[in-house]
């Protein structure tokens, strides 16, 4: 509906600043948390108490800007108890504090003991704690392996193994991400040196962001002068996965020495846990 002239003040319901009465004084400044205060209609909107009584509005007291004028000069003794500014009560307008629930918002989503509302005027799920964590091992021993790990990988599950949220997912050597996020990636190998003294290699996590090449991310060594002697070597990278379509991790193992791998327990095996959001 349109207005001709100031439209009205509809709903807020106010109560103003404190008033000290000054001897011989009837004009005051209304003021609302310290600042000037005009947002009002007219002069009915107002309950003012002077001395515990209610003063009439016009008879009274007049109003015009932010000046309250009472119709007399007040006295040393006077007591101004408050000034209470009454909103249009034909609509809601602007609520008075603390009167709106959460029934009335108009965000989007659920809303519930489980859900928070974002400064986008939605409703988003709290998350609590991590929620993508996975772990795949080798399966057999890998003798003096030379490159690319593309065999043999199984997500693990011994006896009270699982894993948390969607998993990653595994072809040919290449983990992909179920979603983007920063992921926490461990590689631990369980070797075992066999040619002789001066046995060696490393175990390394390589990374790509365009779904084509790799680069090393993570290196980890290990060497033994002693024959058949069993080792454990481990690196870890943060890997920022923007794109699950092209961030992707391989591993790779190069040495004279056999990578131990294992259908029922974790020899060799990989971790990945999603920390957060990116």
């Amino acid at each position: 509906m349109a207005y001709i002239g100031k439209t009205p003040v509809i709903g807020n319901f106010v109560k103003l600043d404190s008033i000290t009465a000054v001897n011989g004084q009837a004009a005051y400044t209304m003021q609302n948390g310290g600042v000037i205060f005009t947002s009002y209609d007219n002069v009915n909107q107002f309950l003012v108490s002077l001395n515990g009584v209610l003063q009439a509005p016009t008879d009274s007291f007049t109003v015009s800007g932010s000046t309250l004028t009472f119709a007399s000069n007040l006295s040393t003794g006077d007591v101004i108890d408050f000034v209470l500014v009454l909103g249009n009560s034909l609509d809601i307008g602007t609520p008075s504090d603390n009167t709106v629930s959460l029934a009335k918002l108009t965000a989007t989503g659920t809303k519930d003991a489980t859900t928070f509302l974002r400064g986008d005027n939605t409703f988003a799920t709290v998350v609590s704690g991590l929620t993508e964590a996975d772990n795949w091992r080798i399966t057999t021993d890998i003798a003096n392996p030379s490159g690319f790990i593309t065999t043999n990988w199984e997500r693990s599950d011994s006896t009270g193994s699982g894993y948390l949220g969607t998993g990653m997912t595994e072809s040919s050597g290449v983990f992909s991400f179920p979603s983007t996020g920063y992921y926490l990636v461990i590689a631990f190998g369980l070797v075992k040196f066999t040619a002789g003294a001066h046995d060696g290699g490393d175990f390394s996590i390589n990374a790509t962001t365009d779904n084509s090449n790799y680069t090393r991310t993570m290196l980890s060594q290990s060497s033994s002068a002693t024959t058949n002697y069993n080792q454990a070597t481990s690196g870890c990278m943060i890997f920022d996965v923007t794109d699950t379509s092209t961030h992707k991790i391989k591993f790779s193992s190069s040495g004279t020495w056999s990578l131990k791998g294992s259908t029922s327990e974790n020899r060799t095996h990989v971790l990945f846990i999603k920390l957060g959001d990116t």
